[in-house]
């Protein structure tokens, strides 16, 4: 694959989920001139103690909104309430029209194992809506035509670097966002209505020092960087040629595993 122009199509779970593992890749992939596409496919419905559903749907809308502009990309509107991230075929074959639309080169999305369903759901309708890109009699809705270009689905690393069960997770590759990592806090700054209720639900108290805190996490485990997010690629079947790694072309300088991240997280 060459490194000219890509679109990249970044598909998180809830807002503000792309700012927390995803937004360092997508700021330094902007800065190289690729063409980015934000959607979180659950609308933030639920995520407060005091805000109505109608007024949050449209709060954190904006919020999402808001923070795409900071990175400067294409917004797209979710689909379903929050808990409604479910392996549904509406929801599947309306994603895959908007998969569609977009073409993406490249689909970034979060870790297939995280301590959320919604999320792992969220995962799923990605890459399945990916792979159904080329599928002409996929009922998709609105109707869209079939895309045949090849895709990259990457999966980011999930929060603390644990699945569910507290599992490590190792990541294949490790992006350095030190220079990025102030604006990726900006765009996680877009979220205000997140602030209390990650307090009240999660015991974040300052959100965007958490998500710090992860990035340098990551940062330490790939044992190079001082603020990182990790990736690992999907399985290429059904989606693209076998030897490409567009991501670790694009960005250039990546690196793998240090062999001592064991001892590092668990110091």
């Amino acid at each position: 694959m060459s490194s000219d122009k890509k679109i990249v199509f970044a598909v998180g779970c809830h807002p503000d989920d792309i700012e927390f593992t995803i937004a360092g890749t997508l700021l330094l992939l902007k800065d190289r001139g690729h063409e980015i596409h934000y959607m979180t496919i659950a609308n933030g419905s639920w995520g407060s103690e005091t805000i109505r559903r109608e007024e949050l749907i449209r709060t954190r809308r904006d919020e999402a909104r808001a923070a795409a502009e900071l990175l400067g990309a294409h917004y797209h509107e979710s689909l379903v309430d929050d808990l409604d991230v479910t392996y549904s075929h509406r929801t599947l074959m309306r994603l895959t029209a908007i998969m569609r639309e977009v073409n993406p080169d490249i689909v970034l999305c979060q870790s297939p194992s995280d301590y959320m369903e919604d999320h792992q759901n969220a995962v799923r309708l990605a890459y399945t809506a990916a792979f159904c890109r080329c599928m002409p009699n996929a009922p998709v809705e609105p109707p869209t035509p079939a895309t045949f270009k090849d895709v990259t689905v990457y999966h980011g690393a999930p929060h603390g670097s644990r699945d569910m069960m507290r599992k490590l997770v190792r990541s294949e590759r490790y992006v350095d966002i030190t220079s990025v990592m102030d604006r990726k806090s900006a765009m996680l700054a877009c979220h205000v209505s997140q602030g209390a209720w990650l307090d009240a639900s999660q015991g974040y108290s300052a959100y965007i020092e958490s998500m710090r805190k992860n990035s340098a996490l990551v940062g330490k485990v790939s044992g190079k960087y001082e603020y990182a997010e990790g990736w690992r690629r999907h399985n290429f079947l059904g989606f693209s040629q076998e030897d490409v790694d567009p991501l670790g072309e694009l960005l250039g300088d990546v690196s793998w595993l240090d062999p001592k991240y064991e001892e590092w997280l668990n110091a």
